[in-house]
């Protein structure tokens, strides 16, 4: 999903940002070794790429999901919120780097259900919390907690959500292009 206005804001680099774009860039470099597309993007607004990273880092070190976990969260965000981007690229790092089994990032992608009885529990109440704007109903929330959640980890979505928001709306409205190490698993909005 793109915006119909697209920003024009120039992508920023480490060697030619201003001082506090600079900093924020160099943070985002020696956290996932690289500058990617939307890092490049976000940081037009600092405060905007810094927000997303310590959220993004705080999410991944204190959620008390597991690594496989945090990518299908991630990856339901995205895939609700119609991030080509996104999907794109936590596929590859669901694939890479998280272990998540193919026919669960498939099943996300293609909205199709999960295999894995646990996980399709966590995609399902993390689209419940996107879509109904964190207000689940009583049912909704005691399927989570069945599905062996707990009540802390509702919070955690919230805050997976509030990162993925920034990186999918910042992506829909610059129409961000595809960095080249996600390209293999580009996926394109059915809804486009």
């Amino acid at each position: 999903m793109l915006s119909q206005y697209k920003m024009t804001l120039a992508p920023q680099n480490p060697e030619d940002a201003p001082l506090r774009a600079r900093a924020v860039l160099e943070k985002a470099k020696a956290q996932v070794g690289f500058i990617p597309n939307m890092y490049s993007r976000m940081v037009n607004s600092p405060g905007l790429l810094e927000t997303y990273l310590n959220g993004y880092a705080a999410f991944r070190s204190e959620s008390g999901f597991t690594p496989e976990e945090q990518e299908v969260i991630f990856l339901t965000i995205s895939r609700e919120n119609g991030c080509e981007y996104c999907v794109s690229a936590h596929s590859m790092i669901a694939d890479k780097k998280s272990g998540v089994a193919p026919e669960v990032i498939n099943a996300i992608r293609g909205d199709t259900p999960i295999p894995d009885r646990k996980l399709a529990a966590l995609a399902t109440f993390t689209k419940i919390m996107v879509a109904d704007r964190g207000l689940p109903k009583r049912a909704d929330v005691e399927a989570f907690l069945a599905a062996g959640y707990s009540e802390r980890q509702i919070l955690e979505i919230v805050l997976a959500i509030a990162v993925k928001t920034l990186s999918n709306y910042a992506n829909h409205l610059f129409h961000t292009p595809l960095d080249r190490v996600f390209e293999y698993r580009r996926w394109e909005d059915p809804a486009r």
